[in-house]
């Protein structure tokens, strides 16, 4: 059983489609206020739990944390995905050993906002969904499925085999990370903080790429790494979309019936 808490990550706890229900719900008067405005109701929160009041102090002590911002539930443990269930999926983030619970968190938190289809971590030496790691994610480790793995480079090969390419993040890299085509089956691959892409890692990848970055700057946080990819990746996608509306748009117009105007059947009376 874990304390969730943060007045975002007890909120989105509560809403429908989350992955854990909350089985009891606490908060300080005036963190029963804010959820009461934003949707979960003073008595009767999910599966009609009733707000219990608490102090902060008592929040302290529960969440082993101060920043519970006056709100926090208790839920089961998380329920981590079956690794076959994300290999079909469209977008993955594949993280090699990160082990800081508030970048999974906040790689967690790009990669759903931005559509990804799942997150993928090694079963071992690597940061697991905590509730220190849900607070870093806003409450989006709640809604995204997340898997864990015993081999990285063996997941990476399977989604390979299935027609998925793979890129990974390397500073090195002689190619910029928006030169790559990211809009097909992509799954994105980030190293541990300080050290990188593990060496068979890399080689699986089928191509690496950097972000451009301006001295004496050398790095970025893996978490902000993963959030420009994963934003390519989703910004092709919405390129390609709009590409493919439009050209479906165009087609239509040019077999559509006479009407005089631009797009009409060059078939027209004249």
């Amino acid at each position: 059983m874990d304390w969730l808490y943060g007045r975002q990550v007890v909120r989105l706890a509560c809403a429908d489609g989350a992955k854990r229900r909350p089985r009891r719900l606490l908060a300080t008067p005036e963190g029963q206020a804010w959820l009461a405005a934003h949707g979960v109701e003073e008595h009767g929160g999910p599966a009609g739990l009733t707000v219990e009041r608490a102090a902060a102090r008592d929040l302290d002590g529960l969440t082993g944390s101060r920043e519970h911002q006056g709100v926090a539930c208790l839920v089961a443990d998380y329920p981590y995905a079956a690794a076959d269930e994300l290999l079909r999926r469209d977008l993955l983030v594949v993280l090699d050993e990160v082990t800081d619970p508030r970048n999974l968190g906040a790689i967690v938190r790009s990669a759903l906002a931005a559509g990804a289809g799942g997150v993928v971590v090694p079963r071992h030496r690597s940061a697991l969904v905590t509730p220190a790691a849900a607070k870093a994610s806003a409450g989006a480790s709640e809604h995204l499925d997340i898997a864990r793995v015993t081999n990285t480079v063996s997941f990476l090969t399977a989604f390979k085999a299935d027609g998925g390419w793979v890129y990974g993040a390397a500073g090195d890299a002689g190619r910029l990370y928006h030169a790559l085509d990211l809009s097909g089956r992509t799954a994105l691959v980030f190293g541990a903080e300080g050290r990188g892409l593990r060496p068979l890692v890399r080689r699986t990848c089928d191509e690496l790429a950097a972000v451009p970055m301006q001295g004496p700057v050398d790095s970025l946080n893996v978490s902000v790494a993963a959030a420009l990819f994963v934003y390519e990746a989703r910004r092709q996608r919405d390129a390609a979309a709009a590409t493919a509306a439009a050209s479906a748009g165009r087609v239509a117009g040019a077999h559509s019936p006479a009407t005089g105007g631009r797009g009409s059947s060059p078939h027209r009376a004249g």
